[in-house]
């Protein structure tokens, strides 16, 4: 992966685009329906290379991006956490100091598992150089409820890094309210502000320029 130049308004595009598999009303109990199609962001405007000339790339890019905004100054509270996989973490707090991609989703969301090979990439290329990611199971069906099948799906799916079971839901409504999606991908800087939110699939290389500039940041 390689950190790409990141506009004002691709940030601006990773926080509205939506392609999610629905509200936290939808689906409490029984069968799912039919996935959705998956969609991705559309390119920020700007972006495309003047016609018959060479694309000129700076020779750092991320020293002239600007910073991502500071959408929130305090990430909300993990609440109604039922217990932890594949980690000994128990608090966002105790992640303070690094950069934290928190990603909720759901194993049976067909958007939500388009993106685990993408954050994998990430995970991969970036966890060596302070990034943090955890993930916050909250289900949206019966069948996705129960610890086991959670921790059967992330074996599956390859999903190494900790997730926090949000078995009620609680923790999913604090974050986002009504309306609710899944997946929906934020990221924390090293004082635990929120500096990236983006709903659905997409926006990947938005993702991976924003953690790179925040992971250059002073601590």
């Amino acid at each position: 992966m390689h950190l790409k130049k990141l506009l004002p308004s691709a940030l601006a595009a990773a926080v509205l685009a939506a392609s999610g598999c629905g509200g936290s009303d939808a689906g409490s109990a029984g069968e799912p329906p039919p996935p959705a199609p998956a969609e991705t962001a559309a390119p920020a405007a700007g972006n495309e290379a003047a016609a018959g000339a060479e694309p000129s790339l700076p020779d750092n890019p991320a020293a002239e991006a600007p910073p991502p905004p500071v959408l929130r100054e305090n990430a909300p509270p993990l609440v109604g956490i039922d217990g932890w996989l594949q980690s000994d973490v128990s608090s966002l707090e105790e992640l303070r100091g690094s950069v934290v991609v928190v990603e909720f989703w759901t194993f049976g969301c067909y958007n939500c598992r388009n993106r685990i090979p993408h954050t994998q990439e990430l995970y991969t290329e970036y966890r060596g150089q302070g990034l943090e990611v955890v993930g916050i199971h909250s289900p949206e069906f019966d069948y996705e409820r129960a610890p086991e099948a959670v921790e059967e799906a992330a074996e599956r799916l390859g999903v190494d890094w900790p997730v926090a079971l949000d078995t009620e839901r609680r923790t999913f409504r604090a974050w986002q309210g009504r309306p609710a999606y899944w997946p929906r991908t934020y990221v924390l800087d090293r004082q635990g502000r929120v500096r990236f939110d983006h709903i659905g699939e997409g926006a990947y290389e938005e993702l991976e320029a924003a953690v790179g500039l925040l992971l250059a940041e002073s601590p």
